[in-house]
């Protein structure tokens, strides 16, 4: 529903600016920019956190239990790394089960049970099964197509290029695509990324039958990430969404464009969940 909403969202920008050339222009650029980055995101997010790859022999417990929730999930093992960083956080990349990896924090390894470590697992090998690279692949090209075509409608108003067409836009109309319609695809594309971890949570859940485990992790990392979040330069802020709990601290208004949805709702719906 939110992706045919954020769509509906790039139709209507289309036919306000009238003809196609300005918008295929931003639709292939868009495409391709995203296109790399869905194709190289495994390999950048673990550069960016010189995260390691390890075997069963590096960590026991770490890969047996990888092992066992992919067996539950019925998924390929994805490849297992360890940042070395004493903050507390994971997360899963890869565009596909064949290219997954998922990568844990030497504080998260040191902070959680083997049952909260499980149920962080399942969660992202979750985002695996569900293809979630993909989806947040797609909604990042749409709504990067209409931040693309927002930013050119601005530079042809300050040079009077929509005074020069008949059935241009009037101001309000081009008031509404350059400050508003970019807010309200930014807006659709963070909602869709709340929805999937609420999904992965779910999901993560049901392949491990019980939901208490990531509940008790999520609020141990909710609480470690208060006493010591993550250092801004310390890591990109647009990888931020790949963390199973946003690495920065963060509250207030700026919640509306967090990618993580509230804490306290994810931990409610876990605690709420029938073995």
């Amino acid at each position: 529903m939110l992706l045919g909403l954020l769509t509906g969202v790039l139709l209507w920008v289309g036919n306000l600016v009238g003809g196609p050339t300005g918008l295929t222009i931003a639709i292939i650029f868009a495409v391709l920019m995203n296109f790399f980055s869905y194709w190289f995101s495994d390999k950048i997010a673990l550069a960016v956190y010189r995260a390691k790859q390890i075997t069963e022999k590096d960590d026991q417990r770490l890969y047996r239990l990888v092992r066992e929730v992919s067996g539950l999930a019925k998924v390929q093992m994805p490849r297992v790394y360890v940042i070395p960083s004493s903050f507390s956080n994971a997360f899963a990349c890869g565009r596909s089960e064949k290219h997954a990896a998922v990568a844990f924090s030497e504080g998260i390894l040191k902070l959680l049970n083997d049952s909260e470590l499980k149920g962080v697992i399942a969660h992202e090998i979750a985002h695996i099964k569900n293809k979630d690279i993909l989806i947040s692949s797609i909604a990042a090209t749409i709504a990067g197509v209409i931040s693309y075509v927002a930013t050119m409608a601005q530079w042809a108003a300050i040079f009077g290029g929509f005074g020069r067409e008949r059935n241009g836009p009037n101001f309000i109309e081009l008031l509404a695509l350059i400050i508003i319609t970019p807010l309200i695809a930014a807006l659709i594309q963070f909602a869709i990324s709340r929805s999937r971890e609420y999904i992965a949570d779910a999901s993560g859940a049901s392949y491990v039958h019980s939901g208490l485990g990531l509940a008790s992790a999520l609020e141990k990392l909710e609480a470690d990430i208060a006493k010591k979040p993550l250092a801004p330069h310390a890591a990109v802020e647009s990888t931020a969404h790949l963390f199973i709990v946003n690495p920065f601290r963060k509250g207030g208004f700026v919640n509306l464009l967090s990618t993580h949805p509230p804490m306290s709702e994810r931990i409610k719906r876990l605690r709420a969940m029938r073995p």
